[in-house]
């Protein structure tokens, strides 16, 4: 059980897929016990609607979302930050624990891809909520 929440800052490039399912993921699982956030160090204008579809599929709903840049975030210390593969290094974000995930980029993928990209991505949410010890499944 965690004593304090845990913020946990997941960042991929556009914030259009990648970070913004991690996002979803951990706010679902860690019911409460975790502040999530997402950030892209490039942001796009607009969610990935393939990534919003496949999340649907998992009941969590992404559609009043929007991309966010890294200066969007709260002035705070994240306790882990999780890297998506931001194609360059990612800018300097404090953070107790530093976490790099290589998951693919969906933009532009088939809907099958964004699936199994959706599915890497729980797995992996799922791991690192039991190792911070907040989630109950």
């Amino acid at each position: 059980m965690c004593k304090q929440i845990k913020k946990i800052l997941f960042v991929c490039v556009q914030n259009a897929s990648r970070s913004q399912m991690a996002q979803g993921f951990a706010e679902a699982f860690g019911k409460g016990r975790v502040e999530a956030y997402s950030a892209g160090s490039r942001p796009s204008s607009h969610i990935n609607p393939l990534a919003t579809e496949v999340m649907k599929e998992k009941d969590i709903d992404l559609s009043d979302r929007r991309p966010k840049g890294l200066n969007d975030l709260p002035p705070v210390e994240m306790d882990y930050l999780i890297m998506m593969g931001c194609e360059e290094t990612c800018p300097a974000v404090s953070a107790r624990k530093i976490i790099e995930w290589q998951i693919p980029d969906p933009k532009g993928k088939p809907i099958d891809e964004v699936r199994r990209i959706r599915d890497i991505l729980e797995a992996k949410v799922r791991k690192l909520l039991e190792e911070v010890s907040c989630a109950t499944f």
